[in-house]
């Protein structure tokens, strides 16, 4: 007889490994299927000082412990790739690159990723200089110099945010207008220590052990110039991982999962937390809080006593 899982946890995230807590706490027979390893983006951050209880602690070895903590009330994990799902009726299958996995019910925490300038040495460089969250690593660099690369709404937040922690920010962006509300844009005008580089774009990365300037490039004149710094923050949005379920799931126009704060989505028995799912807050902390939000969902579903 085929095993059938009360709980398949897609992705081995903050929100994924909560679930699976939460979830194998309860006496659930419960799996997470993650493409890598344990942690998702979370394992890319050298240093996490805003997770609460936790002075300081690296991506890398939160990830662990929060498996540790699933797997010690019999959550699996399996290291795998789901490239299918039929998740319709009252038994979900996923497939992956090796085997199907039959549950009563799907957890999707598969998360969403940063888009990346797509530079020579941009994935060694991150977390040496190159981030994709000033509110994560804004403090390492407090009282220097720091690129931020886009010109949208979460790159003058960025700005703003960085402003008031380094000494310099250079907001580099290829259009001739940024793209965010005006009364932000003020802001940042007002700021003494922000310098706007338009219609620029940064072509490559300088760096010792760590990020130590960028190259960018005029767009206009094709004028050329190199810039010290000592770290580039990447702000040009992001991609939810949601391709493979978009035949069954209801997403935004952005991609990301369409539910709400009590993680359901618009097919039964299936839930999105964390990154992938539609918010307005992505961080540890709420990605932590969904997982333990879909399991109780999860459990209602179930028809069991929470």
């Amino acid at each position: 007889m085929e095993k059938i899982y009360d709980v398949i946890i897609i992705g081995g995230g903050p929100a994924g490994y909560t679930a699976a807590l939460y979830a194998a706490r309860s006496g659930l027979l419960t799996i997470v299927l993650e493409r890598q390893c344990a942690g998702g983006q979370m394992i890319l951050a050298e240093k996490i000082e805003n997770y609460p209880g936790i002075e300081v602690i690296n991506g890398v070895a939160l990830a662990n412990k929060m498996r540790f903590s699933a797997e010690k009330f019999g959550a699996e994990t399996k290291i795998t790739e789901v490239i299918k799902t039929e998740l319709k009726g009252n038994i979900k299958k996923i497939y992956t690159d090796d085997s199907i996995f039959l549950g009563k019910t799907v957890i999707i925490a598969c998360g969403a990723c940063a888009r990346k300038l797509g530079l020579e040495n941009e994935e060694k460089l991150t977390g040496k200089g190159i981030s994709y969250c000033a509110n994560c690593d804004g403090r390492f660099y407090k009282g220097k110099t720091a690129v931020v690369a886009g010109g949208g709404a979460s790159a003058v937040a960025e700005a703003l945010f960085l402003s008031a922690i380094c000494s310099e920010i250079l907001l580099v962006y290829r259009g001739k207008k940024l793209k965010a509300e005006e009364i932000y844009i003020d802001m940042l005008k007002n700021k003494g220590n922000v310098f706007f580089m338009p219609n620029t774009e940064i072509t490559e990365f300088i760096y010792d052990k760590a990020v130590t300037g960028i190259k960018i490039k005029n767009n206009i004149n094709g004028i050329e110039k190199t810039l010290k710094c000592n770290a580039v923050f990447v702000s040009i949005g992001r991609e939810p991982s949601s391709k493979i379920f978009a035949d069954e799931i209801e997403t935004d126009e952005n991609g990301y999962i369409k539910a709400k704060e009590d993680t359901k989505t618009n097919v039964d028995g299936v839930f999105a937390a964390g990154d992938i799912r539609t918010k307005t807050v992505r961080q540890i902390v709420s990605a932590v809080s969904d997982g333990a939000v879909a399991i109780y969902a999860a459990k209602e579903y179930l028809n069991l006593k929470i």
